[in-house]
């Protein structure tokens, strides 16, 4: 036997813990996520206000869209939370790379009729028709139906996919955005029986 005595092991103060680099709580990060969207797009409802459809539209710019990524980018696709994201990197991709889209769009908007229609973009479909359009998609969240802004953008998605393929983008591309329209579509019917129900 030992003649050493045994002591109770040192426990870390409070600010042991405090000095660990951790980031956020990601359940904590969530819960916030899911209410932000949540009122988001349920108060917007309530609200005649137009500004605020504007600002909803203007959101990635205004709040940085890495800041909205470690909000909503990691919510699952069928949530309001996920279903924002979807729309706002939607949005920023248009605004940033519009002659791209357009091409793309234009490749694909004849190959796929019923998704034309329910898109609603102009035609001839140029950069700056697909910027109004997303735009105008974005103000359907405070301004007219959340399952009808997640259908439209489905099908916008969907004809990009299609004028991906048309262009022989790589499968990739082309996989991306086929997933992205599922998503947003699977989104739209949720949010329509979350209406009825």
């Amino acid at each position: 036997m030992s003649d050493r005595t045994h002591h109770r092991p040192m426990t870390p103060g409070a600010g042991f813990f405090a000095e660990i680099a951790g980031g956020a709580d990601p359940a904590v990060l969530r819960e916030a996520g899911d209410l932000a969207a949540t009122v988001l797009v349920r108060g917007a409802r309530s609200s005649d206000d137009p500004a605020l459809a504007e600002r909803i539209v203007h959101l990635a710019e205004t709040e940085g869209l890495e800041t909205l990524a470690e909000v909503w980018s990691g919510a699952p696709a069928d949530t309001l939370a996920g279903s924002l994201w979807r729309l706002l990197l939607l949005r920023s991709w248009v605004h940033a790379d519009p002659e791209r889209v357009a091409k793309e769009y234009d490749a694909g908007h004849r190959r796929v009729d019923v998704a034309r229609v329910v898109a609603g973009v102009a035609d001839p479909p140029g950069p700056e028709e697909l910027r109004s359009m997303v735009d105008e998609v974005l103000r359907g969240i405070a301004g007219g139906d959340f399952a009808v802004t997640l259908f439209r953008a489905a099908a916008f998605a969907r004809i990009v996919a299609a004028g991906r393929a048309a262009l022989g983008s790589p499968h990739e591309e082309i996989t991306r955005m086929l997933v992205l329209s599922e998503q947003l579509e699977a989104a739209g019917q949720g949010e329509m029986r979350h209406a009825l129900g």
